[in-house]
């Protein structure tokens, strides 16, 4: 599997606090990761930095198979080369109804011109359906956003994201506050994602992770701890002084 981002000895300080610390990181173009750590390890950094929000002090973040720099791009540009991110709290357009969400959501020239003139055509209504009964959404286009449950806003927002059709797909605990229906739904969600992208999660329920069934991460102080199953890296020493054993 050709690797689709690379991570290589990036750093970045706050106020002379280290927040990553030489870190190296990389995943394939379609491949599930979880990334776990302590509270400070790094993760929400991590993520700023591959989306654009903040600029490190050195090393390299390379995208696609033209190695394309995202440090010299800015948040948009890096968003359509196809980075998507789903922050922890899901924002859709309450007022507006689930199918209305994810026709906006829909790659297309953003430009003011071609969005005041844009017509509804089948091609999009085929895609929002499609979309709808992939996110477990199809019996729900038609109500407003804001009358959802707090897991079905959550898949809202990753179909509004998978609406861009993104190749790397980050998505920042996605299990928070679901009930065990919804995340089993969530699971399955992602899996399928990765089937034909990059999804990197990032997660503090082990539970979860353990169900999405992949390569995990372990962060801590802004550098990567271990690699491997979570089995290999929750029998890791070191994991467990720093991160388990609290």
């Amino acid at each position: 599997m050709s690797t689709l981002l690379e991570v290589s000895g990036v750093s970045v300080s706050f106020d002379g606090f280290r927040a990553i610390n030489n870190l190296t990181f990389s995943i394939g173009s379609a491949e599930m990761r979880a990334i776990i750590g302590p509270n400070g390890a790094g993760k929400t950094t991590f993520m700023d930095i591959i989306t654009g929000k903040t600029k490190p002090d050195q090393g390299r973040v390379v995208f696609g198979e033209k190695s394309m720099s995202l440090l010299a791009l800015s948040e948009a540009q890096i968003a359509q080369a196809g980075v998507g991110r789903k922050f922890q709290r899901p924002t859709v357009f309450e007022d507006q109804t689930v199918f209305d969400n994810l026709l906006l959501a829909l790659r297309k020239d953003r430009g003011p011109l071609s969005v005041l003139l844009y017509r509804q055509n089948r091609a999009d209504r085929d895609k929002v359906h499609a979309l709808g009964e992939e996110i477990g959404l199809k019996d729900q286009l038609d109500r407003k956003s804001g009358e959802l449950s707090h897991g079905q806003k959550q898949w809202l927002e990753i179909g509004m994201l998978l609406a861009q059709d993104p190749r790397l797909l980050l998505v920042d605990e996605p299990a928070a506050g679901m009930t065990p229906d919804e995340r089993e739904h969530t699971t399955g969600l992602l899996v399928e994602a990765a089937k034909t992208r990059a999804v990197v999660v990032v997660e503090h329920d082990m539970e979860f992770v353990r169900r999405l069934n992949c390569r995990v991460t372990v962060l801590h102080e802004g550098s990567v701890l271990a690699e491997g199953s979570l089995d290999h890296v929750t029998q890791n020493q070191d994991v467990i002084d720093v991160y388990l054993g609290r």
